[in-house]
């Protein structure tokens, strides 16, 4: 059995947006994973309980990983690693000028070492130089443990094939069957998880993703890469085709982390509507696709969908707030 350290907080409960179904003419339900804990909240958090617990077992001291200045991930990192002792180093896009607030203002709060580089060196050096971080930290007497961006990877990705269980349990307890399970796609291993879940307890939902950087293409080559990856800790091979991870493109807007102001209105919208708060970078991009989806008639088909909440209350800063 792969190795878990328990952090979040489990299960994260389900709820059905009234409002929002009325208006659609749908039963739209939200997981609300965003509850997980606060300095862990959102998704990262279950692909991080195997990831530190791989760490651990090989005799780990220090976390290092990396992602955007406002990057979810990171924070949720560096908080796990200050709950456990561990040193964490973050390496993260941008420049670190001006306010110091959200993520970034927490990883600080949270002890974390941070290395900021250029989004030149993030897209193609940024495995290198955590490498070399790993190196100077092993001289200094450390031994550490790399996570990828978003831990993203085979063993993260097991956060959320459990999702998936839970999804199968909590659907027998509320009397529901989904059809449709939608998640923001920012790396790929949230979405391969719920896949590979879906698939080998051969539920008959559908799993959409919605990319906010990127292309269709892009995540779903990453995709069937993670399902072989997931495979070599389960034991189970699934056969998947390219054209079968269904990725809906066209929501990125003008890219990672940058907000048009018909986002914002949205989210602003979404939260009088039904007292939830999504976040500009993830949830909340996809959550706007998901809605004109639907509207477009592109989920006839289905009738009970379910979203799920990853989070990111945190990344909100000054730019994104103006736009209100």
């Amino acid at each position: 059995m792969v190795k878990r350290v328990r952090i979040a907080n489990l299960p994260t409960k389900i709820e059905k947006l009234d409002r929002l179904s009325s208006e659609l003419g749908k039963n739209i339900y939200i997981k609300r994973d965003d509850q997980t804990g606060v300095e862990v909240s959102g998704n990262k958090i279950r692909k991080l309980e195997f990831s530190v617990a791989e760490a651990l077992s090989k005799g780990c001291d220090y976390l290092i990983t990396c992602g955007g200045i406002q990057s979810n991930h990171a924070r949720a990192t560096a908080a796990v690693a200050a709950k456990l002792g561990l040193g964490s180093y973050l390496v993260l896009k941008g420049y670190g000028e001006g306010e110091i607030e959200g993520n970034l203002f927490l990883d600080k709060m949270l002890g974390a070492k941070i290395k900021f580089i250029t989004a030149e060196e993030y897209k193609n050096h940024r495995e290198e130089i955590m490498n070399e971080i790993k190196i100077s930290l092993e001289k200094e007497g450390h031994k550490a443990y790399i996570i990828p961006e978003g831990a993203s990877n085979g063993i993260g990705s097991l956060g959320y094939v459990n999702t998936m269980e839970e999804i199968l349990e909590q659907e027998e307890e509320l009397g529901i069957k989904f059809d449709a399970v939608i998640v923001t796609v920012g790396s790929g291993g949230t979405y391969a998880g719920l896949y590979y879940g879906n698939h080998v307890n051969e539920n008959s939902a559908i799993i959409y993703g919605f990319n906010i950087c990127d292309t269709k293409e892009h995540f779903q080559n990453i995709v069937i890469n993670l399902l072989a990856e997931i495979a070599t800790y389960t034991g189970k091979n699934i056969t998947v085709q390219r054209d079968e991870i269904n990725i809906i493109d066209g929501y990125p807007g003008l890219g990672y982390a940058l907000s048009r102001p018909e986002e914002i209105e949205f989210i602003h919208y979404f939260a009088k509507r039904e007292g939830i708060i999504l976040d500009p970078v993830y949830t909340g991009k996809a959550m706007y696709g998901l809605v004109n989806e639907i509207k477009k008639g592109r989920f006839d088909k289905h009738q009970n969908i379910l979203f799920i909440h990853t989070g990111g209350l945190f990344g909100w800063n000054r730019e994104q707030r103006g736009l209100l």
